[in-house]
C-alpha cells in the first residue's frame, strides 16, 4: 500500500476540510444542477497515467454534451512509472472539485487502497468535501459517471451511474 504523507510532510499541500456524512438519494430523485453553478467532478485513478488520461478522453468524448463535467486523470508516481501516488491523487481531486463533490474511480487494487486510505483521512490530505469512491468498472463506470455529471446529476447519482455499469451486460 502507498504511504500517505501526513500534514506538513515533505511536499504536502494540505488544507483541512471538515468531514460529514453524505446523504444517499434514490437516483430518480437526485436533483439536477445547472452547469453554470458547477457540477460533480470525476477523478479517474489508474496504475498508469496514460490509461487514466485515455479513459478520461474517451468518457469526455462520449458525454452527451459539448460541455462535459470536470474530469481529472492521474496515475503512476511523480517520478514516472506505474503505481499510485497519494499526493498526485489528492491534488487531482482538488483540481476537479467544483463545489458539488468528487466521484472517484480506480482501476486496480493498489490505486483502490490508496484512494480509500485518502478518503478515510480526508481532512489530513485536503480532499474536497464530499468525495465518494465508486466501486465500478473503470472504463464503463467512467463513461457513465462523466455522462451523469455532465447532465447535472448530484454526487449520489454520479456514483450510482458508475456502479450500475457492473450490471450492464455486453451481450
Amino acid at each position: 500500500m502507498t504511504q500517505i504523507t501526513p500534514r506538513g510532510g515533505a511536499g504536502a499541500d494540505v488544507i483541512p476540510i471538515g468531514e460529514a456524512p453524505s446523504a444517499a438519494r434514490v437516483p430518480s430523485q437526485a436533483p439536477v444542477r445547472s452547469a453554470a453553478l458547477g457540477r460533480v467532478g470525476v477523478l479517474l485513478v489508474s496504475h498508469s497515467r496514460e490509461l487514466a488520461e485515455d479513459t478520461a478522453d474517451l468518457a469526455r468524448s462520449l458525454a452527451p454534451t459539448d460541455d462535459p463535467s470536470a474530469v481529472a486523470a492521474t496515475g503512476g508516481h511523480r517520478g514516472e512509472g506505474l503505481g499510485g501516488s497519494a499526493l498526485l491523487i489528492a491534488a487531482a481531486a482538488r483540481r476537479v472539485d467544483q463545489g458539488h463533490g468528487v466521484a472517484v474511480l480506480a482501476d486496480l487494487p493498489g490505486p483502490v487502497h490508496t484512494v480509500l486510505a485518502l478518503i478515510a483521512a480526508a481532512d489530513e490530505h485536503g480532499l474536497p468535501f464530499p468525495v465518494r469512491f465508486a466501486d465500478a468498472p473503470f472504463v464503463e463506470g467512467a463513461v457513465a459517471a462523466v455522462a451523469t455529471a455532465s447532465a447535472g446529476g448530484d454526487l449520489a447519482a454520479v456514483v450510482d451511474a458508475a456502479e450500475e455499469a457492473y450490471r450492464q451486460r455486453k451481450v
